[in-house]
Order: structure tokens, then sequence, then C-alpha cells
């Protein structure tokens, strides 16, 4: 079996939501102008955004469960497909409306994928402008079993490991779902520590350091004590910088640990057990046997999920293993890996 953790489908604009949301909303939206939410993380020229060969004469990628089908299950082998929608409504402010496209976008997935084709899997999307109304759409959702994780964006108004998030987490627990963060932003605060940048590169560049400070917040703040069995995977968030972050954690931790009296287990630990990313995009040197080391700094070899990350541009051609990875690792990273990381795909085997 092979499971493909990192897919996107494609919304065309805010009127495809409309059948999913009430008339209140669709009216507000009329009025408001707003027509799209989704170029502002992934901006629809950039090359980044789609791969030339799926890249359609019009429109966006992957907007319907028959293509996304056809350009990314079939030629990859993939039996299960994990949806992961980009949309944008985590961008909204208002708390009803944040959540009203939240839960629009969640029964546009189910919808129009979902009870399209058995194949696909998704998450359950939320805005964190309020978290009682994030638990109450989770909870919602979390009915159907073909939602297998909640997802967040790493680039949040305060850090995730800080407690006002915590019920999602317990949301998380209370149905087996696990916890995804992905590559984006809230648009609460600039994506550098130094401030805005002036360019998609650095934008795109800078979601490596969300995501390092973020893994740095769930540790410090305890989450991982807490919640032991929540399984928490970073999408397209590249993990060779992984090692060094936490050689980092792990030297100042000998010495600042009495101001985190409740971190147990050391990061290398937590990474190991609690802590998935998706291979997609292999952000590693060229040289395979530099890339093998970084596997080995990590110290498990069931770190990793399959993804392709449709449609962005990552790969060329059919496979997105680097060369190094023998036939016994990619069945980890394709099969034994993902389903131990989604219980509510089965569990490992």
């Amino acid at each position: 079996m092979q499971i493909d953790c990192d897919i996107h489908p494609g919304v065309p604009d805010t009127a495809a939501l409309f059948p999913y949301m009430p008339a209140h909303w669709r009216d507000t939206s009329v009025m408001r102008g707003i027509d799209d939410l989704q170029s502002a993380n992934y901006p629809d020229t950039t090359p980044l955004t789609v791969r030339p060969d799926w890249r359609p004469a019009r429109g966006r990628p992957g907007t319907d469960a028959a293509t996304v089908a056809a350009q990314c299950l079939d030629p990859f082998g993939s039996d299960i497909g994990i949806l992961n929608p980009l949309f944008g409504v985590q961008t909204l402010y208002g708390d009803d409306l944040a959540a009203a496209y939240a839960s629009a976008l969640n029964g546009w997935t189910r919808g129009e994928f979902l009870d399209r084709d058995s194949r696909f899997r998704a998450s359950i999307i939320v805005s964190l402008e309020n978290i009682e109304m994030a638990v109450a759409e989770i909870d919602r959702c979390a009915v159907d079993p073909s939602f297998v994780q909640v997802m967040l964006l790493a680039g949040t108004s305060r850090p995730l490991g800080r407690r006002q998030y915590w019920p999602i987490y317990e949301a998380c627990v209370r149905h087996g779902l696990s916890l995804a963060i992905h590559a984006g932003q809230e648009f609460r605060n600039a994506p550098t520590a130094l401030g805005w940048p002036s360019y998609y590169l650095e934008d795109y560049t800078a979601n490596a350091q969300a995501f390092q400070y973020q893994l740095t917040s769930l540790f410090c703040e305890g989450v991982f004590e807490k919640f032991p069995t929540l399984t928490f995977i970073m999408l397209e968030s590249g993990w060779t910088w992984v090692p060094a972050l936490l050689w980092r954690i792990a030297k100042y931790w000998g010495g600042l640990r009495f101001e985190v009296p409740w971190t147990n287990r050391s990061p290398e630990e937590i990474v190991r057990d609690q802590l998935r990313f998706s291979l997609t995009p292999v952000d590693g040197p060229a040289d395979g046997d530099q890339l093998r080391r970084v596997l080995d700094h990590l110290g498990s070899d069931r770190v990793l999920l399959f993804s392709t990350d449709y449609p962005h541009n990552q790969f060329d051609g059919a496979d997105p293993f680097p060369d190094v990875f023998d036939p016994a690792l990619r069945q980890i990273i394709s099969s034994d890996a993902p389903l131990a990381a989604y219980p509510r795909l089965g569990g490992a085997p």
C-alpha cells in the first residue's frame, strides 16, 4: 500500500464554496467582493505553484476528483491520497465569517472529492480566530471517518504551543485525528523575524523558520508531554534542518531545563515518538551519502511520510524519492510510517 500524505485540491474560487455555505455568508461574499483566498500563499502564475505538466490550459489544477486521481494517484500508484486544501480561509479575521468559510471548505472537500472517490482522505480545515468554533468544526467533521487530521498553517498569529490552542489538540485526541502543520501563513505577522520581505522567494523560504519555531514552541510549552498519543505532522516543511535544530534545543535545554520542568523527554526522543515530516520537498544535498546521513542523524527511518505535494513543482517525473533511498526504506515511508501516523487509516501493519 502507498499513501500520499500531501495533495492539494484546487478550489476554483469562492463561488465554488457557495453551495456549502449559508445564504447570509454567500451574500456577504458577493457584497464584499471576496472572490479568491488561495493566491495569497500560492500565487497561481508562479512556477513553484504548479508543475508544468499539471497546469491546465485554463483555471486551477486539480479542481475535481477525477483530475487529481488521474494526475496524482494513478501515476504514482497511490492507494490513498490525503487532501490538504490551501484556500486561505485562515486569513479571514471575523470569527463567524472565518468559521463559515472553513465549514464550507470542508463541505466542498467532502462533496467534490471524498464522496466521489473512496481513495481520498482529507484534513479538517479550521480558523484559529475562535478556538471554540474551531473545536465545534472538528467535532462536526470528525463524524466522517474520511477526515484523518486537522490542518493548521505554520505562520500563525501566536506560537502553537500556547495553551489557547490546547482544546484543538484535545479534540484531535478525542477523535483519533492527527494534527498537521502546513506551509503557509495567516498574515497576522511578518513571515520573517526582521519584518516583511520584498519577494515571494523570501516568503516561501521563511516557511522553514516558522516550522522551526513551531516545533520549539510545542516542545517548550509541554504540548508533547500533555498529549503523548498525538502525532504532529509537518507538511511541505522540508526536513534536513531538523537535526541541527534538535541539537540546538538540546544544548540549551541542558542549561535552562529549570524553565520547562514538564519536559521529560529530549527533543530527539519527541521527534522519533510524535513528529513526522512529509518527504517532499526534499531540501537536502544532491550527494546521496550526505542525505542518508541526515536520516541517520534523525535517529529513525520512520519520520518521513510519502508525499507528492501535488500540484506544486517540487520534482520532475514520477519518482519523488532520492536515489539513495533503498526499497526497504521506500516501503516504510510509503506505507508503514503513514499507517502508524494516521490512526484513522487503521494503524501500523
